[in-house]
This record gives structure tokens, C-alpha cells and sequence, in this order.
């Protein structure tokens, strides 16, 4: 499925990542594993993260290597994806899954554990998308066909919001809006940009609710049940589809439907006259999501 392919997964040390690594290559890609080697909250830990995935690729007869270096930051980016330009000559598609969490509530939460979550996810999804579709872009113009792949990681955090996650909420939504976007600009290079939102029990999850739910006893929430759509994204199989997030998980995939225009109304010419415009749009208005993607109950945000 992924033959000839090389792939660049990022935070592919643990949980969703290593699990994304491990299956393509034993469909076939090449694979750079990058993982910084830091706990969940972002602290260094020396655990030879990313080496560990690549030996166990190795050990089953596929082609890996390493990378150990901050794609939050343009340098540490443009590094991964000189590696795989070096080490195999070409980037097929990038996978951008690194994370870490600083859980707090909003009046808690302190400048730091904003910013780093912030850089973590949304600046490393944009450095890496970066380099990688400027060097699509130029084989583009150099009139090589390109068939290359962007996969994001949302959240439904992000998507449908969640108590305690204001920042890695705000970074996750962010990169939906990213994920849009980008499909967008880059579909005339050959290029398709998706995310998906899983939903599976990782180190960053291990201690939330889901961890004790009934699906996560079943095994439904095992982080291998999301890698299968990781894989077919970047493959030739997904070609032309672009712009897409996919909710995974082992109890169902979904596709995410984004913000619409919902129930509309007279434009109010004055503050006194939009309390009975809106009143009625609202009691026609979608509720919001929970965290499942099923609407509020009522009375609840």
C-alpha cells in the first residue's frame, strides 16, 4: 500500500505516533521517527524514544531512522525534512502528530503553559507543513507530478471543546482551521491536507475519563485503531481527497462536519431590536457538541 513511499511522523516515540510509524512501514513506507524524548507536560526525559520505534521497524525488516530534533521550532522542522531528503532522496508526506498537555483551568492557567502547548502543536504542524510543501512545490513547477500528503492531528478538544483544555483546545482547533486552509492553497501542487481527531488511550490520555470507559475496557480506544486511516491518508488510495477531518477511533470513523451558516435573520439596525431576532434563531440553532460529538443537553453549553 505505502511501497516506495517515505514518511515523516512526528511525536512518533509513544502512543498514536509510534502505532502510525509501526504500520506504515509494515505497509511498506520508509519512516523517519521523530520524537524530542519529553514527557507529556514537556519535561526532557532520556528514554531514546524515537531510536527504540526505529529498531523495532528495523527488527521486522522495514527502513527507519531517527530523528530527535524540536520541529516547534523552523530549524529543528526543515532538519526532519532534510533527513528524509538525504536518506532516501524524497518526502512523500508528513505525518504531524507531536503534542504535549498543560491541563489548567482558564483563571489557573499560567503564561508558560499557554505558549507551550500553543508552540507544541500549532507551530509545529506549521513548520513542518512548511518545508515539506515548499519542496512539493517545487518539483510542481519543475513539472514532476506530485502525489504528496499533509496529515494534522485535531482533537476533539478542539473540535467540540472540552473543561480544562483551553490552550491545547485552542492549539487543536487551530489546526482544523489550518488543515482547511492549507488544502486549499496546496491542491494545485499535488498536495492534499487532512487531519484526523482521534479518540484512544495514550500516555497524554491515561489519567481522563475515557481511560475507565467501557470502550477502553473492550480495547476500542487501543491507539491502533486510528492508524489505519493515518495509513490510507498517505497513500496513493486518498488521492483527491483534501480538506477533511477524520473523527477515528475503534468505535467509529466520522467525518467532522465544519462550521456552517446556520439559522439566519433580518440584519438589526439598532442593539434594542436584536433580542427578538436572535431568540428565535438560537431556539432554532444546533446545539453544541460534547466531547462524543452528540449535542448538549438542554440548558447546558
Amino acid at each position: 500500500m505505502l511501497d516506495g513511499r517515505v514518511v515523516a511522523v512526528t511525536g512518533a516515540g509513544r502512543g498514536l505516533g509510534r502505532e502510525h510509524a509501526l504500520l506504515m512501514a509494515r505497509k511498506g513506507a520508509k519512516v523517519v521517527v521523530n520524537d524530542l524524548d519529553v514527557r507529556r507536560d514537556g519535561v526532557p526525559e532520556s528514554t531514546n524514544a524515537a531510536q527504540q520505534v526505529v529498531n523495532e521497524i528495523r527488527e521486522r525488516g522495514g527502513e527507519a531512522i531517527a530523528h530527535t530534533g524540536d520541529v516547534a521550532t523552523m530549524e529543528g522542522a526543515k532538519s526532519l525534512v532534510d533527513l528524509a531528503l538525504t536518506t532516501w532522496g524524497r518526502v512523500d508526506a508528513v505525518v504531524n502528530n507531536a503534542g504535549i498537555l498543560r491541563d489548567r483551568m482558564l483563571v489557573n492557567m499560567t503564561e508558560d503553559e499557554w505558549d507551550a502547548v500553543i508552540r507544541v502543536h500549532l507551530k509545529s504542524t506549521f513548520a513542518v507543513s512548511h518545508f515539506a510543501a515548499n519542496v512539493w512545490r517545487g518539483l510542481a513547477k519543475q513539472g514532476q507530478e506530485v502525489d504528496a500528503r499533509i496529515i494534522n492531528t485535531t482533537s476533539s478538544s478542539g473540535i467540540f471543546g472540552n473543561v480544562g483544555q483551553s490552550n491545547y483546545g485552542a492549539a487543536k482547533a487551530g489546526i482544523a482551521a489550518f488543515t482547511i486552509i492549507a488544502a486549499r492553497e496546496l491542491h494545485r501542487y499535488g498536495i492534499t491536507v487532512n487531519a484526523i481527531c482521534p479518540t484512544a488511550v495514550t500516555r497524554m490520555t491515561e489519567d481522563l475519563e475515557i481511560a475507565r470507559s467501557e470502550a477502553s475496557q473492550k480495547g476500542l480506544l487501543d491507539p491502533r485503531w486510528v492508524s489505519p486511516v493515518v495509513a490510507w491518508l498517505a497513500s496513493p488510495l486518498s488521492r483527491g481527497v483534501s480538506g477533511r477531518v477524520f473523527v477515528s477511533s475503534g468505535r467509529a470513523l466520522a467525518i467532522a462536519e465544519g462550521w456552517v451558516r446556520g439559522p439566519t435573520g433580518d440584519a438589526p439596525a439598532e442593539p434594542e431590536e436584536v433580542d427578538a431576532i436572535v431568540r428565535p434563531l438560537l431556539a432554532r440553532a444546533r446545539r453544541n457538541s460534547t466531547m462524543t460529538g452528540a449535542p448538549v443537553a438542554e440548558g447546558e453549553i
